[in-house]
């Protein structure tokens, strides 16, 4: 989400967000560098994603280049043009083939999944900053109760989230020591799926507490599916 867009939130929204720093501290790797195909079917991820790898080879090719013709090049075969435009061509490609390997070994299905859903979340703290917009502008009529049931929700779905990413990180970091922890799997839909009864599912954040507990789900299915697989 555009950084402008928190700026201008309720402090409660604000408070649900996951941010990119946070992300990074809690599966210890950088987002950007977790290759998603889902970031393909969004025309501005597409395009960010297409610009900051042509930025980053610009950025390192020039060095590359450069040490190996001053270190290895002009030793050997002196002062020669032609061989310093092979490396401004073949440095690149060179440096887009490693940032892919980097990115497939940062990838793991549970972790795509998982970003995946806050993908999900955050276009769902999204939804209710538009809808607090049109209220502010009178154009929109919801009750207060109703979009303090969302957000109890959504801080639920978001401890979930943050459970499951620290899990994820410690499953993929220690893979051939890891036992069973029940803690580890526990989540909060139960709870969501009780607030989903008691509100009315017709109206707008009643549609947006049944997207909160759809993240819920899938997350709780993606932690079920590798907690088998451990035991298995």
């Amino acid at each position: 989400m555009k950084e402008e867009n928190w700026h201008s939130m309720q402090p409660d929204l604000v408070g649900l967000e996951i941010t990119k720093g946070e992300l990074k501290r809690l599966i210890g790797v950088d987002p950007d560098d977790v290759f998603r195909t889902s970031i393909l079917r969004n025309a501005q991820k597409r395009w960010s994603l297409f610009l900051n790898e042509i930025l980053i080879g610009l950025a390192l090719t020039p060095i590359i280049v450069g040490v190996i013709y001053t270190f290895v090049i002009f030793p050997i075969l002196g002062s020669s043009i032609p061989t310093a435009i092979a490396l401004l061509i073949i440095v690149p490609i060179l440096v887009a083939t490693g940032r892919w390997f980097l990115s497939q070994k940062n990838r793991s299905k549970l972790l795509v999944s998982l970003l995946d859903e806050v993908d999900k979340y955050h276009a769902v703290i999204n939804a209710i900053h538009i809808n607090d917009q049109l209220e502010a502008a009178g154009t929109a009529g919801t009750s207060l109760s109703d979009r303090a049931k969302v957000i109890e929700g959504l801080q639920l779905t978001r401890d979930d989230l943050v459970r499951a990413l620290k899990t994820e990180r410690i499953l993929r970091e220690n893979k051939q020591v890891i036992s069973t922890n029940p803690e580890l799997f526990a989540n909060n839909l139960r709870t969501l799926q009780a607030m989903q009864t008691s509100s009315d599912q017709a109206s707008e954040y009643g549609r947006l507490l049944n997207d909160a507990l759809q993240i819920a789900v899938d997350v709780q299915a993606e932690m079920r599916k590798l907690q088998q697989k451990r035991i298995g």
